[in-house]
């Protein structure tokens, strides 16, 4: 019974609700949002099914008013972290064995959860938290994790139905598929609530067990996730919430000999000092871990001269702004013909004029403020460094940041007249746009920049009408993105629809909200089975004549 085939409905992306004046949904995520709001409340870690106090303690802020308190965490230190590994370790055999339709039940239980009863909660404490607009939080902490809990079982079911496909009279071949050795770490970061609440469910369907760190902005909206799970049956010890401090969680981790798998979203910096350690104590561990990671982006969008401009403004506009362009594929850099650029100047200054930015919770507004302290000083440092650019760059739109209440920055456009100036080519992760605009006899020139001047390789866009063009853009830019759009903006991929993923320095391209993904959590085993050995060692070649 075990191992019967148990066919996994056909998934369907969850409809994206629009929250018009006058619908349920709207009155519903108002509710929520007072709800959520109304009172500060007390984060524990959660261990082997258990809460778990340290009393060092961590605050969850809004960051458009980042004077209320949404929660306050308790932080795993070394001691805490230890015990994670044990309650994963300790439940991993039960939960390896348990039939893999009864591990698909708790996500797809969990995604219905979330379609109904909880979807409200969850967008409203995305939306407190990382002051996403009610359409950023209903994208992204609803559809796109209900998609996740969807497909990934309908994706693990091909999986293991994918089978050698021939096995000669007398014998039968076949392949099982095992967890890892091991635990997965899941770091998790703080733009997407779906992220959150995939990295550690995608190898806990596969039958792993799971120490989750969420980024330390964001414990509020993941510890909610983590809530949900829990009603939807996630047995005690398979995904264990740390949050903590970078170091103070990951580095007992990554010194485990029980790492069997990161599964990470993030900073390239990070990940990449991630795998030096992974390197360095490769002789400490049980086995080779798997490293899974998507980092950060230079998203482009290349104009063609036959582009269609207003198209082309308004991607620009929501590729680079939405969610104050905290998207690690956000429209960050833009090349334009010169030939288009007057028109295109003049349509995006207009159009950017227009936007509204405060608190989210006002549903008027486009959008909300940075994450925190940190990143607004980062972004700021891009934007003050380009006032004095002279000959490099020139602010041409927005540019003013205050943090007086929350942290907010203004949607910036920035002209780059040096193509390798720093804004143009380095991440950013905020509201700034930077612009180059190129000569039509200089295409090729100018493409093979785009390929060359950024480390990364994750999402990019091309607009243009002429199909020769689209052709010729898309072969010349083919490493420069792991997701690439015609005609539309570089965000937005969609969980079954544009598996998600780059490469270069952006990331091991192992393509979230696809079977792909999931096959790195997976170890197959070949089984040969013959129904009638050989009874004698010689072949018939050894015969005396």
């Amino acid at each position: 019974m075990a191992d019967a085939i148990v066919n996994v409905p056909i998934p369907e992306n969850e409809p994206v609700l629009g929250y018009a004046p006058g619908s349920p949904e709207k009155k519903a995520l108002k509710a929520a949002l007072k709800t959520v709001g109304s009172k500060q409340i007390e984060i524990p870690l959660i261990i082997g099914g258990q809460e778990v106090r340290t009393g060092k303690i961590g605050k969850c802020v809004v960051p458009h008013n980042h004077k209320k308190v949404l929660a306050t965490y308790h932080q795993a230190g070394p001691a805490e972290v230890k015990q994670a590994i044990q309650a994963a370790q300790k439940a991993k055999a039960e939960w390896a064995a348990m039939p893999w339709q009864q591990r698909a039940a708790v996500l797809l239980k969990a995604s219905e959860l979330l379609a109904g009863p909880w979807r409200q909660t969850i967008n409203a404490a995305t939306m407190l938290n990382q002051s996403k607009t009610p359409v950023q939080a209903e994208i992204d902490a609803a559809c796109e994790l209900i998609d996740f809990w969807r497909f990934n079982p309908y994706y693990y079911e091909q999986i293991i139905s994918d089978q050698p496909p021939y096995s000669p009279t007398g014998m039968w071949n076949m392949v099982e598929q095992r967890p890892l050795d091991g635990f997965v770490f899941s770091v998790t970061p703080f733009n997407f609530t779906s992220i959150a609440g995939n990295l550690p469910t995608a190898p806990a369907l596969c039958g792993n067990t799971n120490v989750w760190k969420p980024a330390s902005s964001t414990v509020f909206s993941n510890y909610f996730v983590m809530k949900l799970l829990e009603e939807a049956g996630m047995p005690p010890g398979v995904i264990n919430f740390v949050p903590g401090r970078g170091a103070d969680v990951g580095n007992p981790v990554m010194a485990s000999k029980y790492l069997g798998g990161v599964h990470f979203t993030g900073s390239t910096a990070v990940f990449q000092d991630m795998w030096r350690v992974v390197g360095r104590n490769i002789k400490r561990y049980g086995q080779y871990p798997r490293i899974v990671g998507e980092t950060g982006g230079k998203d482009f969008v290349f104009a063609h001269a036959s582009a269609d401009v207003d198209a082309l403004v308004v991607a620009l506009v929501r590729g680079a702004f939405e969610f104050q362009g905290q998207k690690c594929s956000a429209a960050s850099r833009a090349f334009i013909p010169s030939s288009l650029w007057k028109e295109v100047k003049r349509k995006l200054l207009a159009m950017i004029k227009t936007i509204k930015m405060g608190d989210p919770t006002d549903f008027t507004n486009f959008m909300g403020a940075v994450i925190d302290k940190p990143a607004y000083e980062s972004i700021k440092g891009y934007i003050d460094r380009a006032r004095k650019a002279k000959g490099q760059a020139k602010i041409i739109c927005g540019g003013k940041c205050t943090a007086t209440t929350g942290y907010f920055i203004e949607p910036t456009v920035i002209e780059c007249t040096d193509p390798s100036y720093e804004s143009i080519v380095e991440e950013i992760f905020g509201p700034v746009l930077s612009v180059f605009v190129y000569e039509e006899k200089d295409l090729k020139k100018t493409l093979a920049m785009v390929d060359k001047a950024s480390a990364y390789a994750l999402t990019g866009a091309v607009f243009a009408q002429d199909r020769r063009a689209i052709v010729q853009i898309k072969d010349a830019l083919q490493g420069t993105a792991g997701n690439f759009y015609i005609n539309d903006k570089p965000t937005g991929a969609v969980v079954g629809q544009q598996p998600f993923g780059g490469s270069r320095a952006s990331g091991t391209n192992d393509k979230a909200g696809s079977y792909l993904n999931l096959v790195r959590w997976m170890s197959p085993r070949t089984v040969k089975e013959t129904f009638d050995p050989p009874k004698a060692y010689q072949y018939p070649h050894m015969g005396q004549k």
